[in-house]
């Protein structure tokens, strides 16, 4: 640490992405709920040379065609939609911009709630999750801190139905509540149904997971009119090109692409289910995911089971706090990626001397 940097920013604690292979190694990677399939091929028709030429050029600030495609997509007006270099920078302009009063959040979830509350000097409420990881609403409630809900919630997965969000942000019309949509494709219910009755709702979504660009770090958020004209200004006061152009294209024609989105969400979701049965039959404890991954504990300990698949050439997450220490937490990839994984368990309790079905 250099002696320039601010002494509040001293003690910040950043985010830790999961790891991320090295060129030579071949690794099966199921630790950072990436799509196992590639974009669209719209998306790569898209991406010719005549658009790389382009980039001599800035991109185009106001993101229209990739705003209206998303507008059409998700059912609102091109004004109600922002875009972001990846869900991650509008849920930084959102603790930036509208957390006077704090911000709220559960125990267990997205990691960068925490590290943003630090770095933008941000009094942070952490409401404990119930002891099945699930959100109770009512434990915001009588709260003035802007509430950070992801929904499903990661790493647990666990989502809440329309009419407890719906709840949530009717507790206090004066209180703003970010849901997080990270994962809503993969079996949630978006909010963003909720908005023409709900102006103090913003909804922060992503085309990392379901769409299959998360090299390109694309994300949007959509909200009322006037908040989305807010986080505009925050975004315009940082970076009005913060997207580069061959991103806006590819976010695009991927929302063109609804045929294709489809058949790679409905070969997650079948992944998912079935590993999820597998697994169950091995004696893991796995909540009820509404995400592209599944959090699960086994007979082993999380780190334990961690280094022993690392051994194997495959890769998940574990995260060390108390309450999540036993559990580790497996992106979907194809089904070779998860035939290959319980093949690894099994030889894992094998060795461990756990036969399969037992604790």
């Amino acid at each position: 640490m250099s002696r320039f940097l601010n002494r509040s920013l001293k003690a910040l604690t950043p985010y830790v992405p999961g790891e991320q292979p090295r060129g030579e190694e071949r690794l099966i990677k199921l630790n950072t709920n990436e799509s196992p399939f590639p974009p669209s091929p719209l998306v790569l028709d898209a991406l010719g040379r005549a658009e790389a030429e382009k980039l001599r050029l800035y991109p185009d600030p106001t993101c229209r065609a990739a705003a209206e495609a998303i507008a059409r997509e998700v059912g609102v007006s091109p004004a109600q939609v922002v875009l972001g270099n990846g869900s991650d920078e509008l849920l930084a302009f959102a603790f930036h911009g509208f957390c006077e009063n704090g911000a709220a959040f559960a125990d267990i979830t997205y990691g960068f709630y925490r590290v943003f509350c630090e770095m933008f000097h941000v009094k942070a409420c952490v409401v404990p999750l119930r002891e099945d990881y699930s959100v109770r609403v009512e434990d915001y409630a009588g709260r003035r801190e802007t509430v950070f809900l992801a929904n499903p919630n990661a790493p647990t997965g666990l989502s809440l139905p329309l009419s407890a969000v719906r709840a949530l942000l009717m507790q206090d019309k004066n209180r703003l509540v970010v849901v997080d949509e990270a994962y809503v494709d993969f079996g949630g219910e978006s909010a963003v149904a909720l908005l023409p009755e709900c102006e103090n709702l913003l909804v922060v979504r992503t085309f990392s997971k379901s769409r299959s660009l998360a090299g390109a770090r694309v994300g949007f958020a959509v909200a009322s009119e006037a908040l989305a004209a807010d986080l505009n200004a925050l975004r315009f006061s940082f970076n009005p090109y913060n997207i580069n152009r061959l991103s806006l294209l590819a976010a695009e024609y991927a929302m063109r692409d609804r045929a294709y989105f489809a058949r790679c969400r409905d070969a997650i979701i079948e992944n998912r289910e079935w590993t999820r049965q597998q697994l169950q039959e091995r004696g893991f404890t796995v909540l009820e995911s509404k995400a592209n991954f599944l959090f699960a504990k086994g007979p082993l300990g999380g780190q334990e089971y961690l280094t022993a698949l690392r051994a194997r050439g495959i890769l998940v997450r574990w995260f060390s706090a108390p309450r999540t220490r036993d559990f580790v937490r497996i992106s979907i990839g194809t089904r070779a990626d998860m035939e290959a994984l319980i093949r690894a368990t099994d030889e894992i309790l094998r060795e461990a001397g756990h036969e399969k079905g037992n604790d």
